[in-house]
């Protein structure tokens, strides 16, 4: 079954009219950690491309894998294209986890938590993206970031962030971050790093999204 509107078929067995416009995932940047202080993506360097090219761009941090026991993975932005990462930015975040034995989901603190401590008002310090991890050999952490027209000097930036994990404690998390950079210079480059150590090995991807 087809679908028209106004008279024109849209979709049709599957398929999108060739007079269709779609979007585009346009992946810009790949970044592989190697006991990695720190990964960074700055606009015009190393071919990275973070301006108002795209009105959004998504960060994909995949299997990320920390060199230290009990750290954040977190994040910090910045105007000045990577000269200093302290930005105002104003946030929000809560986590949702289950321990392995099941344990921890019979507690109600444990199923959806709002996260005070990690929150940042008007804060210019990193942004956690994760409860803290765990680095025995099988944990790691995914996180995906999508932040909306970096460029913009009008408004502030949103973004929203949502990551998996192993924590430390052998729980299974999910944790939400959302929020903006409170700023309305444009923002150039976004920084990685753990609380403490490095990241061990990872993969972090920026895509632009049309």
């Amino acid at each position: 079954m087809g679908v028209i509107s106004n008279g024109t078929t849209l979709l049709d067995a599957g398929a999108l009219d060739n007079g269709i416009a779609t979007g585009a995932m346009t992946l810009i940047k790949t970044l592989t950690a190697s006991n990695s202080s720190t990964l960074s993506l700055v606009h015009g360097s190393s071919s990275v491309v973070f301006d108002g090219t795209y009105k959004s761009y998504v960060i994909k941090c995949i299997d990320i894998h920390p060199g230290n026991d009990d750290v954040y993975f977190q994040m910090n932005v910045s105007i000045d294209s990577g000269s200093n990462y302290n930005v105002s930015k104003n946030t929000t975040s809560w986590r949702s986890s289950n321990d392995e034995d099941g344990s921890a989901a019979q507690s109600d603190d444990e199923v959806v938590e709002y996260r005070t401590a990690n929150d940042l008002a008007n804060g210019t310090g990193v942004q956690r993206l994760t409860e803290p991890l765990g680095n025995q050999n099988q944990e790691s952490c995914s996180v995906c970031i999508q932040i909306f027209n970096p460029a913009d000097t009008t408004y502030v930036k949103h973004f929203l962030a949502t990551s998996v994990s192993n924590t430390y404690e052998q729980k299974s998390q999910a944790y939400w971050v959302a929020g903006y950079v409170n700023s309305t210079s444009a923002v150039n480059a976004i920084q990685f790093s753990c609380s403490a150590g490095s990241i061990s090995t990872g993969t972090i991807k920026l895509y632009g999204i049309k």
